[in-house]
This record gives structure tokens, C-alpha cells and sequence, in this order.
């Protein structure tokens, strides 16, 4: 309390016991696979192992590189950008390794019909170098045609060769070779080549020495799972605490066996992870593919093998969907992904334009051409039950997500928006009420906990999130004597009783009709 020793007027500002909380973010994607390469940039992580946010598909292709075929991640990145996903975390894991060999570049001559006269490789295998080729003055009309051949390490230049020819004494293979700790040169010139009428040798510019193709490495269940002390895989996750959906498309890839079939030991393991992962967390969930190539029966036997998965924190989609090859020539301009970059996208899109209380369901997926096989309404039947969303083409309508339940047994958490729900609120309310801690354990303490969450749950019920005609039957908050009596708060402890009505989906539209008959007056 302040002193007042001299008269005068006296100004004090006085915390409010009521605070505004916002909302957590609902539609945070973390992808986890296989990348064309890796950022650099942080010493902490040289390999690019721990997760990186990108919020658009250009910045993580100046990051992780575009298309390439063999990985299923940046397919999936792409889907989710076009689908109305804004943030997402990338990833990395390591599926291949450096080739071993050295890095190299054919330079290109200035007259297209000399081809490629000069061949630069790196002595150390794979080095990241890059050499820039510069044509020089002549210092007479009888002088030989020269060029100057720059050695780069990142933005600094290592060795510099001026006064190189292709032809001569001053063979760049001549005056390199031997000399340079870095590269060396072979010069492949016809014998009947006239060099003297050459105004320059080399198409000038800059030249990155390209490393060899990297060797592919078996990718196992722990490579997904990876390590949260060395910040790799899923349990590098523990970095980016705002993630609220996870998905493994390189799932795939790393099941799928030599003759073309899936281990679906692998599948089942990998996935099992990532749902021990989500549950963990509470705030998250698994978005998950169903194995390919299998039909509505053999995917019902699947999932209802004894120890499949039982969980509200995961959905699963079926089947796959086709969408232009990027990578693709002749015959492969089409190609199946793993549905789940496009659904995580959808989600993203529903909480921005509807909010997170409304069923990812009944709206189209963008970029899908086709599905790899058309489920019935009968097929739908037999997975629907067991948590399985199906994916449907609806002619004019397009092709749309037709499902809206996650992976359990437990009735209270059957739909993904009230499991989704839940974990906005929870987050919300856990990081809006911190201002409590340490806070004398009173009435004025209840009182102000009570107004922050009624202000906040009460803007939910006007959003439509809750259901109720009323406040009093959308949500309730308690915290008086009843719920703190004395011993709890000698022990320390303020706890207050939160309950919701979600909104739950119109899954089932029944309209009864019946003939209406006019009886006779």
C-alpha cells in the first residue's frame, strides 16, 4: 500500500479481477516426413532436423525444396496450403544419406555447338561449392581467348585461376590440377575444334557443383517417433506447443516394401505412435490415412482387428485421393496421395470460416481430380460405425468429405468438432488464467476466475459453439465455497467446475413424410 504523508490529489491504477481470454489457435498443422533437402541456417540444428514453421507453400520450398519423387510430404504440404491451411511446422526425417562421391558441373560453352567442353568436380565428396566463370580481355588480337575460373564456399571466394584456356599451355586442367585443394577440371574438347575463332570459351555465370544422388536409408518406426531431447521426428514436437494437428504422409513410403505391398505391421506401429503422441499432449490430434489399395471390406477387417486403435484424439480418412503429378511425364500425370494434407487444410478452412464447433464434413476437397476407388452409401454403412470418414464424389457437387468422427468407443467424443472444441477451450482457458497463480485463495479470486471464464464461454455460446437457449443451459462455471473448502485451500489448491453443451452435427437428416389425407366434412 502507497503512503500519503503530503496533501494533494493521488492516481492509482488497480488490477482488474477480470481478464479477456482468446481464443487458442485450432488449426496449427505439424507435418512429419521426408524433404528434398533441409534449411542451414541454424548452427543449433545443421541437419534441419527440429520443426520449422512455414506459412505459405513458396517459403517451404526455399526451405525444404519442392517435389521430388519418392516423398509424399511436400505433396501433402501443398494440398494443405491450397486448401485454406496457413501455419504449419515441417519435420525433417532423414531418409537418405550423402552419396560419398564428389559434387560436379558441366559448364557449358558459349557456342552451343561445343557442348559442355569443361567438367569441374569437387575433391572433397560432396562439398557445397559453386564456381562462377568470368571471360577475360584479351591483351592483343593474337592472344589466345581466356576466361577466369572463381572457386565459391558459400559467399566467400576460395581460389581464383585467371588466364585459362581449353586449348594450350594454359589448359585449365594444367594450371588447376594439382593446385587446388578444392576442385579439379577435365577439359573435353573435340580435336577438330577452332578455339581461335571463339570470342569466348564459357557461357559465363555461376555454376553450383551438384552433389551425387544421396543413398536411400531404411526408415523404421523409431525414425517417426525420433527423440525430444534431440528435438528429432514426433518427439521434436515438444518445441511447437501451438500444434493442433499432426499427420505422417511419408507413412507410406516408409512401409511400403520392395514387391509394391504394405507392411502394415509398420502402418499400424507408426500410427499407434502418433496417437500415444496426441493423447499426451490434449491438444492435438492425429489425422490419419488408411493403408492404400484395400477395398471397404478389407479396411473394415483392418480396423477391426482386437488391438486396433481407440482414441478421440485421432480421425482417419479412406480412400486415398488422385491429384496431378507434379514430377509426372506421359503416363504419370496423375498420381494417389494420402488424403490427410487436404483434410488437415479443411480443417483449417472450417475454423476460419465457421469456427472449430462446426464438422470438417459436406464440403470439397481443392486439387483432388479423382479418388482411388468410389465408395457406395452401403459401403459408407460399414465403416462409417467404426470411425472411418469417407471421402465421396457427389457428381456436380464435387468430391467431398463425407464423415466427421474420430477413432472411439467413448459416445461423448464421437464427433471431431467436440473433441476439437474441448481443446480450444481447455488451451484457452489454461493459458488465460495464469494471472491466478500466487493470488490470495479468496472470494475476490473465485469471483473475478468466474467473470473471466463467463465472458469467454458466453462469447462462445453467441458464436453458436454451445447449444442452449439460454446461457444458463449452454455452460455453467462454479467456484465458491463448495468447490474450495478450506483444506483445499490449505493446501494451495483454487479449483473451478467448467461445463459445456457442445453443438453437435446433423449427421443423420430424417425427414418424415407421410400422405396427408382430407377426411370428409
Amino acid at each position: 500500500m502507497p503512503t500519503y504523508t503530503a496533501p494533494g490529489v493521488y492516481v492509482e491504477e488497480v488490477t482488474s479481477s477480470q481478464k479477456v481470454l482468446t481464443a487458442a489457435p485450432t488449426a496449427v498443422a505439424a507435418f512429419v516426413g521426408f524433404t528434398e533437402r533441409f534449411p542451414t541456417d541454424d548452427p543449433r540444428d545443421p541437419e534441419g532436423l527440429a520443426p520449422r514453421l512455414v506459412t505459405s507453400w513458396m517459403q517451404f520450398e526455399s526451405l525444404y525444396g519442392g517435389f521430388i519423387a519418392g516423398a509424399m510430404l511436400p505433396l501433402s504440404v501443398y494440398a494443405y496450403f491450397q486448401n485454406g491451411g496457413q501455419l504449419a511446422y515441417i519435420v525433417r526425417v532423414p531418409h537418405t544419406a550423402p552419396a560419398g562421391a564428389p559434387s560436379a558441373i558441366a559448364v557449358p560453352a558459349a557456342d552451343r555447338a561445343l557442348g559442355a567442353p569443361l567438367n569441374v568436380e569437387s575433391i572433397e565428396p560432396d562439398a557445397p561449392l559453386t564456381i562462377s566463370v568470368h571471360p577475360e580481355e584479351p591483351e592483343s588480337e593474337d592472344a589466345p581467348v581466356t576466361f577466369r575460373l572463381d572457386v565459391h564456399e558459400g559467399d566467400l571466394t576460395v581460389e581464383s585461376y585467371p588466364g585459362l584456356t581449353l586449348d594450350g599451355p594454359d589448359e585449365a586442367s594444367t594450371k588447376i590440377n594439382g593446385t587446388s585443394t578444392r576442385v579439379k577440371v577435365e577439359v573435353k574438347v573435340s580435336a577438330d575444334a577452332d578455339l581461335a575463332t571463339q570470342l569466348e570459351l564459357l557461357r559465363p555465370g555461376h555454376y553450383e557443383l551438384l552433389k551425387a544422388q544421396p543413398t536411400p536409408v531404411p526408415v523404421t518406426g523409431r525414425h517417426f517417433a525420433g527423440s525430444e531431447s534431440e528435438r528429432r521426428g514426433l518427439g521434436g514436437l515438444s518445441l511447437a506447443e501451438d500444434v493442433t494437428m499432426v499427420l505422417l504422409p511419408d507413412l507410406v513410403t516408409a512401409a511400403t516394401r520392395e514387391d509394391g505391398s504394405i507392411d502394415l505391421g509398420l502402418w499400424k506401429a507408426v500410427q499407434t505412435s502418433l496417437i500415444t503422441h496426441c493423447e499426451q499432449y490434449t491438444n492435438r490430434m492425429a489425422i490419419l490415412d488408411a493403408p492404400p489399395g484395400m477395398t471397404a471390406q478389407q479396411i473394415k477387417e483392418w480396423r477391426s482387428d482386437v488391438a486396433m486403435y481407440d482414441s478421440p484424439f485421432a480421425a482417419m480418412y479412406y480412400p486415398w485421393v488422385k491429384i496431378e503429378n507434379p514430377v509426372g511425364v506421359g503416363a504419370d500425370t496423375e498420381i494417389l496421395v494420402p488424403p490427410s494434407g487436404h483434410i488437415a487444410g479443411l480443417w483449417a478452412r472450417t475454423d476460419a470460416t465457421r469456427g472449430v464447433w462446426k464438422a470438417p464434413a459436406n464440403d470439397t476437397l481443392r486439387g483432388v481430380l479423382d479418388l482411388e476407388r468410389t465408395i457406395s452409401q452401403n459401403e459408407q454403412s460399414l465403416l462409417n460405425p467404426i470411425g472411418i470418414n469417407c471421402i465421396r464424389p457427389f457428381g456436380v457437387r464435387g468430391i467431398r468429405v463425407w464423415g466427421a468422427r474420430t477413432l472411439t468407443s467413448d459416445t461423448d467424443w464421437t464427433y471431431i468438432n467436440v473433441r476439437r472444441l474441448f481443446n480450444m477451450a481447455e488451451k484457452t482457458i489454461q493459458d488465460g488464467t495464469q494471472f491466478a497463480v500466487f493470488e490470495p485463495n479468496d472470494v475476490a479470486l473465485w469471483e473475478g476466475v468466474k467473470r473471466t471464464l463467463d465472458a469467454f464461454l458466453r462469447g462462445l455460446w453467441t458464436q453458436g459453439a454451445l447449444v442452449g437457449a439460454s446461457p444458463d443451459q449452454a455452460y455453467y462455471v462454479k467456484c465458491d465455497e463448495e468447490t474450495n473448502p478450506p483444506e483445499s485451500v490449505d493446501a494451495g489448491r483454487l479449483i473451478v467446475e467448467v461445463g459445456l453443451a457442445p453443438v453437435k452435427p446433423a449427421e443423420f437428416v430424417i425427414f418424415r413424410i407421410a400422405q396427408h389425407k382430407q377426411s370428409a366434412a
